[in-house]
């Protein structure tokens, strides 16, 4: 929006004025208007409150401003014409309250620009609050010249987060002789955990499909694996934990094969009845029974900190942090695992049993799965209390939902109707960043009509009771005892020529316009100099006619 003083008006800060007398102003007040926000570390940019700074004195014909405001702006940007003359504390806190996308529209501006957004400490933060910690990351630093930078492995990622819209192939592994009912991934190490109803836990080559090793029958139904780089633990129905500790040297982790070793291996009993599912973080373990109780593990004493009580069989389970979400009955769960105290519920869920769980990486975002074939997605809000608010249902399955996997941006669930629904939740949410104080993340409760899910797989018989996502990889299993993995490297790797070939196409058009743009520079010169010998040729034809003009008349006097 451009604003423009007519001859003769005057406008006044004080003690200074600018006389637009001679000449009108040609200064423009567009998003780069700066008005002084509530705190006075900070600022608003926001080219429609403009409005209220500036009033119309119809006595002169003169425009006043709020003096004072802009004075304290003056004195702290003085002289500032573009964003880059800001101070670079602003322009970080400008940085920082975009979008990954508005930040690369912002790099695409001037080399400035692109040299500030692309190096900000924001993408790491994107990064994080997404995927968690990168898994293959090397220090970031001048000597290590080929790393790459955090926005290269936020691009990367999200490149190849779009890949499961794409091509795939199915891999399937054969070991087991009974149903499975859990699968765990270990990504980093690219290794896959199964466990079922044949008492044995074994591990996979996730990129070859092939087995590595085999516990010995544990004694009772497997139903609960997880497994991170130190260790590996395994829930069975006579209600304990058996678990393995990652050994030094060895590539695979965890030597399954071998007879027990107590430094290596161990089995704590608690639960007084079948345990339905784990999870593991840097310093505890959990675990949750039918027995109604969650119970909190330290790892490296193995002893029991914290007892949770619930109401009904516990189903699933998804810590964070100093919180622990958890499926009980139709009921889902927060807890304080510092204090044990319950911290949010919310009563009847689904319509039956809400049998599975799942949490994002920055624990704001829950999402359930059940009996009644329904998945729901619930916001934790913290302010005075914690609240779970429900954002969205899906109802993409004819049966019960099993398992659920979250990676961002994929929510992927597993049924007793043998299908797989992939669903999308970006559209959904609208990040908002705040460094002074934590926000919730705004979602759009607008939308009565959810979209349906992305995609739907298929290919299976009934009963699929585990589900899990790696990299570009999505594993389930179920009750004919075979685990599948859908691979979708071979999307990744179209749209990777799709976008070489897209980037070859942009080069080579922007070589054409610049060819074009030389001719037609070279054409216009020529064209000047022909119109001007034009000219010439045309004025000695008109002096000569002339000429002969005066002569003929001479003659004839």
């Amino acid at each position: 929006m451009e604003f423009e003083c007519q001859r003769g008006t005057k406008i006044g800060l004080e003690d200074c004025s600018i006389d637009c007398v001679d000449y009108p102003c040609r200064e423009k007040v567009d998003t780069s208007f700066i008005e002084p926000s509530k705190n006075p570390k900070s600022f608003i940019f926001d080219s429609e409150k403009q409005n209220s700074l500036w009033r119309l004195d119809g006595k002169g014909g003169s425009l006043s401003l709020k003096c004072k405001e802009l004075l304290a702006v003056n004195e702290v940007l003085p002289d500032c014409r573009s964003i880059t003359d800001l101070p670079p504390a602003l322009i970080s806190e400008i940085l920082n309250c975009l979008e990954p996308k508005e930040l690369g529209v912002v790099s695409c501006v001037n080399a400035s620009l692109y040299r500030l957004a692309s190096e900000h400490h924001v993408w790491k933060e994107f990064y994080c609050e997404r995927w968690g910690q990168p898994i293959l990351l090397a220090p970031l630093g001048a000597e290590h010249a080929d790393e790459k930078s955090w926005k290269e492995l936020f691009v990367e990622r999200e490149f190849r987060s779009k890949t499961f819209m794409g091509r795939y192939s199915i891999d399937t592994l054969y070991g087991h002789t009974e149903a499975v009912r859990s699968v765990s991934v270990l990504s980093s190490k690219k290794l896959l955990f199964t466990s079922g109803y044949d008492q044995i836990v074994r591990m996979w080559d996730l990129e070859e499909g092939l087995s590595i090793a085999s516990s010995r029958p544990l004694g009772c139904t497997i139903r609960a694996v997880a497994a991170d780089s130190r260790l590996l633990i395994a829930g069975g129905t006579d209600g304990f934990i058996h678990g393995w500790r990652a050994e030094d040297g060895n590539p695979h982790l965890f030597d399954l094969r071998s007879p027990q070793n107590q430094n290596m291996e161990f089995r704590v009993w608690e639960h007084e009845g079948p345990i339905t599912c784990l999870a593991l973080d840097l310093n505890k373990m959990y675990s949750g029974s039918w027995d109604m109780s969650i119970r909190v593990w330290d790892r490296s004493s193995l002893k029991c900190l914290k007892v949770l009580m619930h109401n009904d069989w516990v189903w699933s389970l998804a810590p964070h942090d100093t919180t622990v979400a958890s499926a009980a009955g139709s009921d889902l769960y927060v807890w304080d695992t510092n204090i044990g105290s319950e911290l949010a519920t919310v009563n009847n869920v689904h319509a039956g049993n809400a049998f599975s769980l799942a949490r994002s990486h920055t624990g704001k975002l829950l999402f359930t799965g059940g009996e009644d074939g329904a998945i729901r997605m619930f916001e934790i809000s913290r302010n005075d209390k914690f609240h779970l608010r429900r954002v969205a249902t899906w109802i993409p399955h004819s049966g019960a939902v099993y398992s659920l996997a979250f990676e961002f941006p994929w929510l992927v669930s597993a049924s007793s109707d043998g299908k797989l629904s992939l669903i999308d939740v970006r559209k959904l949410l609208r990040m908002n960043r705040s460094y002074v104080m934590e926000k919730p993340l705004k979602v759009d409760y607008r939308a009565k009509n959810v979209e349906p899910p992305q995609r739907m797989l298929h290919g299976f018989g009934s009963n699929l009771f585990a589900v899990d996502v790696g990299l570009d990889r999505i594993v389930c299993a179920g009750e004919e005892g075979i685990v599948r993995i859908w691979n979708f490297s071979e999307a990744l790797e179209v749209e990777q020529r799709v976008r070489a070939l897209r980037g070859l196409r942009l080069e080579n058009r922007m070589r054409r316009r610049k060819l074009q743009s030389e001719m037609t520079g070279k054409g216009s010169r020529a064209d000047q100099c022909s119109v001007a010998a034009k000219k010439n040729q045309l004025n000695g034809d008109r002096n000569s006619w002339r000429n002969k003009r005066r002569v003929t008349g001479k003659l004839k006097a």
